[in-house]
């Protein structure tokens, strides 16, 4: 009865460890929408001249700190920042292309001018980064 009884706690031991694996597993993939998951860059590092960025259009970019960003002039004088992370699950974005930016993981596509979602699966805008124009520079604010 004893190795009867040790076999039992075994099995069911073994079955918990494989669940607990496999929640942690899942965990880790997300179900839903991530968020950008970054940090707030450092104020003051420039991102892009103002120059580089057209007027409507939105160009890939990283902050002085290494991250990845799209930078955008809506109209001229006017700049949005956003984090090339996809808010369904983390992957980056694809460089801006006809106003668009696309993720190659899941396949959302973000509006690059706004960071709006134009088709999900990610159902959250992309994070907004602070920035402002100084000296014909879109620096971090």
């Amino acid at each position: 009865m004893t190795a009867e009884l040790h076999s039992r706690r075994s099995v069911l031991a073994s079955g918990a460890a494989v669940a607990g694996t496999a929640a942690l597993a899942l965990t880790a993939c997300g179900s839903g929408d991530s968020g950008s998951g970054q940090a707030a860059p450092k104020a003051g590092g420039k991102v892009i001249a103002l120059a580089e960025v057209p007027v409507g259009q939105a160009k890939s970019a990283k902050t002085p700190d290494g991250q990845e960003v799209l930078v955008a002039q809506p109209s001229a004088g006017t700049v949005a920042c956003f984090s090339a992370v996809c808010t369904h699950q983390g992957c980056t974005v694809n460089p801006p292309q006809n106003g668009q930016a696309s993720c190659p993981c899941h396949g959302s596509v973000f509006d690059a001018l706004t960071g709006a979602v134009k088709q999900g699966p990610a159902s959250q805008p992309l994070s907004k980064v602070a920035v402002k124009i100084e000296n014909g520079e879109i620096v971090t604010a």
